[in-house]
């Protein structure tokens, strides 16, 4: 991985980047993050206290059986790319085993760098875009300034005011969103007759919204958790912050949804027949007996 990692015509970073390589980390959400016992984690540990099933190798002993074993929480979790810059930029490699005084620094940075690099994300996404074509000016300058702070020191790191950045972000998060939305709901199978509207933050906790026309909706920070959502069409929706634990859905189209990450997938139940952006992947227990 190397410093100049901005490029292409657009000044997009490479989706990969932005995703979790856990061979080139150190564990780091496997010791950095506290966690409570849970149905999403059958034991609760301390932040900076490595896992037990964490290896010598920095691997996970029971990576295929997590969700059996009762670490579901775990199935879910996404660093988007932070752990490796973290482990190979941030500390050049150097992992908190063999140098233990540097271990707590690293585990404090780990969840900033976290941070940083969600807002790379959904930076990256809008710039791709082709409703935003009249704010890529900001955009591109936003997408290298964030990059650029993911490259300081560990020290500067700290010292950040991420509150302030990402609401500098969020601005033009929002414009993305309202560019978005309004070319979907402009559709003219997305009349305004038969669509769902919600307000940011909307509480949908077990709602039944099967088969419910949600296209364009503005669904940031919505609680999704355990609703039924088969063969709803969320096509052009902003889903930034939706919480999707165990909604269901199947047969839904997520196609053209923006800020989705594979989190929220992961975190949600499906099929065959969800439809879902080409960034992202089909988990694979919602093949298993589990998501039934």
């Amino acid at each position: 991985m190397s410093k100049n990692q901005l490029h292409s015509s657009n000044h997009s970073i490479s989706p990969e980047i932005l995703r979790s390589d856990c061979s080139n980390c150190f564990g780091l959400c496997c010791v950095a993050l506290p966690f409570a016992a849970s149905a999403d984690f059958a034991v609760g540990k301390e932040g900076g206290c490595p896992c037990s099933n964490l290896q010598a190798d920095f691997r996970c002993g029971i990576h295929k059986d997590l969700r059996k074993m009762g670490f579901k929480g775990c199935t879910v979790y996404e660093c988007f790319g932070a752990g490796q810059k973290v482990s190979q930029i941030t500390f050049e490699g150097n992992d908190w085993r063999e140098n233990p005084q540097s271990a707590k620094q690293m585990f404090d940075v780990f969840p900033v760098m976290q941070q940083l690099h969600e807002m790379l994300l959904y930076l990256n996404e809008a710039l791709m875009l082709k409703e935003t074509h009249s704010i890529h000016k900001e955009l591109k300058s936003m997408l290298q300034k964030t990059e650029e702070l993911t490259f300081l020191d560990p020290e500067s790191l700290m010292e950040l005011d991420l509150p302030a950045h990402r609401a500098e972000v969020n601005v033009l998060l929002l414009k993305t969103s309202e560019l978005v939305r309004t070319e979907s709901g402009g559709k003219k199978n997305g009349s305004k007759s038969s669509r769902k509207t919600y307000g940011r933050g909307a509480d949908l906790f077990g709602a039944n919204l099967r088969k419910v026309n949600l296209q364009g909706a503005n669904l940031r920070g919505a609680c999704l958790i355990a609703a039924n959502l088969k063969d709803a069409d969320l096509r052009g929706s902003d889903l930034i912050g939706a919480d999707f634990r165990d909604a269901d859905i199947s047969g839904a189209n997520l196609i053209g949804t923006i800020f989705l990450t594979q989190a929220q997938i992961n975190a949600a139940k499906g099929d065959v027949n969800t439809k879902l952006p080409q960034t992202l992947t089909r988990p694979a227990h919602w093949l298993t007996k589990e998501n039934k």
